[in-house]
């Protein structure tokens, strides 16, 4: 069977995308959450062929304005998808997603190609539904937990079997009021998983399902059970020495009664406080860290007049 070629969309396309706490703490690889905190990208097929990339915000020294830039590596392997590339692009990103701290760069580049992309495409939504762009951000990105959360928002429980990867929407308390403690220094999920065991014991085993388990519970309607249900041991104490400074301030939280995780692989803090208690986490922010109030997201992934202007 001919395989369909591609018809592309004259007008440009702006996506947001949602900066993600992966993990929750023992949620490892299938919690993650969505945070008001985002990354713009506008683009257009030109009819010159090539690619020009300009960046301004988080990471605009860095990130690469040709082909290797990851927000094109995304559009590219969805246009490939869809049955061919166009002849050009102009791709513009405005970035506020701090890069290489924990909170989901990568996932909302990638996202954001595929989502442009496919809405590029005539009829792309239709020949990529979400299920398939989950499937290929995973491929992309190596684990579902992040880009789920970015692509559909919230709180999302993401797993993969044989037919490949899944995930859903949880509901989350609207008293949840989420706080991150940003460094200034970077982490590389690829380092860091490194730090990992292979196995671990069986009584760590118990206590991290039954955590995950009471995490889902808390987060969606008892938040009282957030500093019980974020007690984790399946992967953050053996990153720990990897970012002293945040298991640190992880511990300090916790000993003060804020439930506090490492967002992703880190270094940021995620403060899982409501609105009553959110102050007492903001005001654990020290010299060189980041103190931000997050709501969260609950739209994930969104496409935007290119006339709007909301911050």
């Amino acid at each position: 069977m001919a395989r369909v070629r591609s018809t592309f969309r004259a007008a440009p396309v702006r996506v947001r995308v949602p900066a993600t706490a992966a993990n929750v703490g023992p949620g490892f690889d299938a919690l993650g959450l969505a945070l008001c905190l985002y990354d713009d990208v506008v683009v257009r097929v030109t009819d010159e062929p090539g690619i020009t990339v300009d960046v301004a915000g988080m990471g605009a020294a860095n990130v690469p304005r040709n082909a290797r830039n990851l927000v094109v590596r995304a559009m590219r392997a969805t246009f490939d998808r869809l049955g061919g590339k166009p002849r050009g692009l102009e791709v513009v990103c405005a970035n506020r997603i701090p890069q290489g701290r924990g909170l989901g760069s990568s996932a909302a580049a990638i996202v954001a190609g595929v989502v442009a992309a496919r809405t590029l495409v005539v009829g792309g939504h239709e020949r990529l539904d979400d299920d398939a762009t989950l499937a290929l951000a995973t491929e992309m990105e190596g684990h579902p937990d992040n880009v789920a959360a970015c692509l559909h928002g919230g709180l999302t429980l993401s797993w993969t079997d044989a037919e490949g990867v899944h995930s859903t929407n949880l509901d989350v308390t609207t008293a949840l009021a989420p706080v991150v403690l940003v460094p200034g220094s970077t982490s590389s999920t690829k380092s860091t998983r490194k730090l990992l065991p292979e196995t671990v014991s069986h009584a760590d085993a118990v206590h991290s399902a039954s955590r995950a388990a009471l995490l889902v519970e808390a987060m969606r309607r008892r938040p009282e059970f957030l500093l019980a249900a974020t007690d984790d041991r399946l992967h953050q104490p053996f990153r720990a020495p990897a970012m002293p400074r945040t298991a640190a301030l992880v511990e300090e939280l916790r000993a003060a009664g804020v439930p506090a995780v490492v967002s992703g692989a880190g270094p940021t803090v995620l403060a899982l406080t409501t609105k009553k208690t959110r102050d007492v986490a903001l005001g654990f922010a020290r010299r060189g860290w980041s103190a931000l109030a997050l709501d969260v997201d609950r739209g994930g992934a969104s496409l935007l007049p290119l006339e709007t202007r909301r911050e």
